[in-house]
């Protein structure tokens, strides 16, 4: 399927940055020219954290295995353009279904981990999905018991798959059909498609519209290489890069920073759970990673523990990161600067203590060279308050997906208004988003606000974060029980389980107040709120 206009896909194509080449293709190559090379390598402490134990394989057994799944699918009757949601954790496994689907001609729409069975069904409603694969369990959370649960919500969906080694009942357990089944019983399918194959698409992704509803983004395997461009010329990887990446295949950041760089240089994916800065660290260290992926307000942190003197450290900033300190380092260090699912900005950070600014108009990597091959243009929405960034460009979305009745916001220009504020200074954009005024991964503290104040009870609620060494920032939220009754807390907590709520959604602690403190107009006073935390913390120290 492809969605983008032809005189689109015509200047693209004349700049040289988009080519024939899909993300298959890449695997192919590499996998034809080091067949034993390693190529992916799961945590080693994966089974603490997910089902199966830590997995390492060469390119010549991901292959292997890609082509028997994409096989499997083309069997069961899913067919070129069918969409399969994705919901699982960051493994070896996880990868292999993923490159699987596109083998087969599938788009693949990645889940974020966080999301649970309310958001899981109004996405694969919004995709037409046709199918579904889900990990076991990631952490605590049971990610294939919530995958029975929304097949029998959502009767769209033909198949709903598992991968790990603690799949349900009522799951097709993938695995255990491949292992009765040889090679040759599950030949991939012979994919032929109409024009350019790079051209079609090849993922949905994840956004959200204004009202706080999943908003698809549509991107064929071009967006994603130019997209992929960015973070790989900016940081001069060579091949047989060693890459390590705690974010799952689900968005800008796991993909376009992760997986399309790992298949550029055709080197080692390590795949890493975040649980802990030091297991980071550790990580990197025993792999002696040439690219490591990291939150930028965990940066600095992560520096102080790598013992390794090599390594270039991808400092990713999203559109709720608290503002950046000062970091002065050795280390070759790049800032991602990342507009929600439509764009990314990588700069080198050089001899600056902070990220450099981000300009506006063309931007290419690497952005020291002359006249570098441009992936990305910048302007901003002056109209709105506060200003937001438009993008262009070889590696932005903005085609509506056709099942959806939602749509990507476009001006005459082609700009996508990415709805993300920026904060501007004289030299440029000095980043995206404000810091404090949504949630990671859950959007808008208002929507929090009336989701916190239906619990029964309540006369009043706000959600409100507060910065943590650790996380960047963890949310809160503050609730006003009725006049002469105590908070249930716990039943606060089963009400928002109950719910199906998003992880990202449930609050950290939760603060017993007789009122929420507001300013002139009936603003939510989140400042005043976090203020409170900081005041309890400096008693309790």
């Amino acid at each position: 399927m492809i969605l983008t206009s032809e005189e689109i896909l015509n200047a693209n194509a004349k700049s040289g940055i988009w080519g024939r080449n899909t993300l298959d293709t890449l695997f192919r190559r590499a996998a034809s020219k080091h067949p034993d090379r390693i190529a992916l390598c799961d945590a080693s402490d994966r089974l603490e954290w997910t089902g199966g134990a830590p997995r390492q394989l060469t390119y010549r057994q991901a292959d292997e295995e890609i082509s028997r799944i994409a096989g499997f699918f083309a069997a069961v009757g899913l067919s070129a353009d069918n969409v399969v949601g994705l919901h699982a954790p960051n493994t070896a496994d996880s990868v292999i279904t993923f490159l699987a689907a596109l083998r087969a001609g599938l788009v693949v729409a990645p889940l974020p981990l966080h999301w649970r069975r309310r958001d899981v069904v109004k996405a694969l409603t919004r995709a037409g999905a046709k199918a579904l694969v889900a990990g076991d369990r990631a952490e605590n959370q049971k990610i294939a018991d919530d995958a029975r649960e929304t097949a029998a919500e959502l009767f769209s969906l033909r198949f709903v798959f598992g991968i790990g080694n603690e799949v349900p009942d009522g799951l097709v357990d993938i695995a255990s059909v491949l292992s009765e089944m040889n090679g040759e019983d599950l030949p991939p399918p012979d994919l032929r498609r109409d024009k350019n194959p790079a051209d079609h698409v090849a993922t949905l992704t994840w956004s959200r519209s204004t009202s706080g509803e999943p908003l698809p983004v549509a991107r064929s395997h071009n967006h994603w290489l130019a997209a992929g461009f960015m973070p790989f010329l900016e940081t001069g990887l060579a091949e047989e890069a060693k890459i390590l990446s705690p974010y799952p295949l689900t968005g800008m950041v796991g993909i376009g920073a992760g997986l399309v760089p790992w298949l550029m240089t055709g080197g080692e994916l390590h795949l890493h759970h975040p649980t802990a800065l030091r297991t980071l660290a550790d990580h990197a260290d025993r792999i002696e990673a040439d690219y490591i992926l990291c939150p930028g307000a965990l940066v600095a942190a992560l520096e102080r523990k790598l013992n390794t003197a090599e390594g270039k450290i991808v400092s990713v900033w999203s559109g709720n990161a608290p503002h950046p300190a000062p970091l002065t380092t050795n280390r070759a260090l790049y800032d991602l600067h990342v507009a929600d699912e439509f764009a990314m900005i990588a700069l080198s950070r050089g001899a600056s203590a902070l990220p450099r600014a981000i300009p506006s108009g063309p931007v290419g990597a690497p952005s020291g060279a002359d006249n570098p091959p441009v992936l990305v243009e910048v302007g901003i929405d002056d109209e709105t308050l506060p200003n937001t960034l438009k993008v262009r460009g070889p590696m932005v979305a903005g085609c509506p997906w056709p099942a959806s009745k939602v749509h990507i916001p476009c001006d005459k220009a082609g700009y996508v208004d990415t709805l993300v504020p920026v904060r501007r200074a004289e030299n440029g954009i000095t980043g995206l988003g404000i810091p404090g005024k949504a949630a990671p991964g859950a959007g808008p503290l208002q929507l929090l606000d009336s989701l916190y104040s239906s619990f029964p009870g309540l006369t009043d609620a706000a959600a409100f974060l507060v910065e943590d060494a650790i996380l960047g920032a963890r949310l809160y939220a503050a609730l006003v029980p009725e006049r002469g009754t105590l908070l249930d807390t716990e039943g606060f907590f089963a009400y928002l389980d109950a719910e199906g709520v998003g992880l990202a959604e449930i609050p950290n602690r939760v603060l017993s107040l007789p009122a929420i403190p507001r300013a002139d107009g009936g603003k939510v006073d989140r400042d005043a709120l976090a203020a409170r935390i900081h005041k309890l913390r400096a008693a309790v120290a």
